[in-house]
């Protein structure tokens, strides 16, 4: 059986792995739209294709990964070889995603782009879908698991300021272009890769094999779960739809601070302005969540979350860069309380579905968690093609009016409407019955 208590080194190693998970979540989100429409000259519409496909294979492999790691569980007694695999082969991909040959643009870089893409997606969810399920392996108390999610959320927060703040740097110190970006992607690849094994060390010897079942755990097992299970389908629900929104919000800041608000280095600033307050606010979102319990803690980010988006619109429509970061400052505290519930409720739902399919479910989490995250800018780019956005190879052009007004709504009324959606869905959840101390 799992133990109740972990030790520190345990709780940061298992957090360590959050250095991959949030800056592979957060660079190809933020800048690979970008890339593509402004430095390989691809249409905005053939970029959406190009940011979606990959994500699809994807939403295809990881209930497969998930069952994978079940048997891995069940007959070895860890996930580890799995997470090695991808911790191991995500640079090939991440690293030629941003490597496209001298000469090569528009749809012929498309391709190879997509190519990479669905390479590094692959490693990545080798290492991810294992790693979600693990908390439900390494312990099973109610309380402790919001403080292992804590120090990983405060990691993961600390990884996307890096990256998302720190990338975009490393490309402007070269200059920007195709050798600023493959200088950024691999600084960023050495990084994640770090990350990922130094969880795969500390989790060696200390997770608690499950118990023998007399069927192997099967692709349909994340999926049963899904129909079987409530609590777990609300959950997801909520955290996809959020995810889409984050997704949208990400894709579009590159965007925002380029032509609206007149530099690309902005971005940076914009970064900072969300990532540094949710580094801040942790512990008091986790004792808010001890003393109110996880679901009602959950709902409060989430209007926060409206909140912070709404704000976007006279910020953007007005041109006050101020309103607009303590627009984004708001959303920062918001999204620390909308990544830390969900991942600390998410075991208990494990827990009551029996950890021999942890590793299912945690794949159909993902992949549905992928999905959300690949739309946003897959929708992003659509809603710039229809505005009329005009790409290029170098310099950023004047956009027309349309391409603009496309931009301040995917930064403001498409993610908050998606975040109304979500608290109507979080409504439905209830929560175990279980002391919120944990016994």
């Amino acid at each position: 059986m799992p133990r109740d208590r972990l030790t520190r080194a345990q709780t940061a190693g298992y957090a360590a792995g959050s250095v991959g998970t949030g800056g592979f979540g957060t660079l190809p989100g933020l800048v690979l739209a970008y890339y593509l429409t402004d430095t390989l000259g691809v249409a905005a519409a053939l970029a959406a294709v190009v940011v979606l496909l990959p994500k699809v294979w994807d939403v295809v492999i990881d209930p497969a990964i998930g069952a994978r790691s079940d048997r891995e569980l069940t007959t070895r007694g860890s996930r580890h070889r799995l997470m090695t695999l991808g911790a191991l082969t995500l640079p090939v991909g991440f690293v030629a995603m941003f490597a496209v040959p001298d000469g090569w643009s528009g749809a012929v870089a498309a391709v190879w782009v997509t190519v990479a893409f669905v390479l590094a997606t692959t490693s990545f969810s080798l290492f991810q879908v294992p790693y979600i399920a693990a908390p439900a392996d390494l312990t099973s108390d109610y309380a402790e698991r919001t403080r292992m999610m804590a120090w990983r959320v405060g990691v993961l927060a600390l990884a996307i300021l890096v990256f998302g703040a720190g990338a975009p740097g490393v490309r402007a110190l070269l200059g920007g272009g195709r050798a600023g970006y493959l200088v950024m992607a691999v600084v960023s690849a050495l990084a994640l890769t770090a990350g990922m094994l130094a969880t795969v060390a500390s989790l060696r010897g200390h997770d608690a094999p499950a118990a023998r079942v007399a069927q192997p755990p099967t692709l349909r097992a994340g999926v049963d779960a899904l129909r079987e299970l409530p609590r777990f389908r609300a959950l997801l629900v909520v955290f996809v739809l959020q995810a889409l929104a984050v997704g949208i919000v990400l894709a579009a800041t590159q965007y925002v601070a380029t032509y609206l608000l007149g530099s690309a280095s902005w971005v940076s600033v914009l970064f900072a302005a969300v990532v540094a307050p949710a580094l801040v606010v942790m512990p008091a979102w986790k004792r808010y969540g001890a003393a109110r319990g996880k679901r009602t803690a959950y709902l409060a980010s989430s209007r926060l979350f409206v909140l912070a988006c709404a704000l976007q619109l006279p910020a953007l429509g007005l041109g006050w860069v101020w309103l607009s970061v303590l627009a984004l400052a708001l959303g920062g505290v918001a999204y620390a309380g909308m990544q830390l519930f969900p991942l600390a409720m998410l075991p208990d739902v494990v827990e009551e579905a029996g950890r021999a399919r942890g590793g299912a479910m945690s794949g159909v989490w993902t992949a549905l968690e992928t999905a959300g995250l690949a739309l946003g800018p897959g929708i992003v780019l659509v809603m710039l093609a229809v505005g009329g956005f005009v790409s290029s190879t170098g310099d950023p052009v004047a956009q027309p009016r349309g391409a603009e007004v496309a931009m301040a709504l995917a930064f403001s009324l498409v993610p908050a409407l998606l975040a109304v959606l979500s608290i109507a869905a979080l409504r439905r959840y209830e929560e175990p019955e279980v002391g919120h101390d944990g016994r």
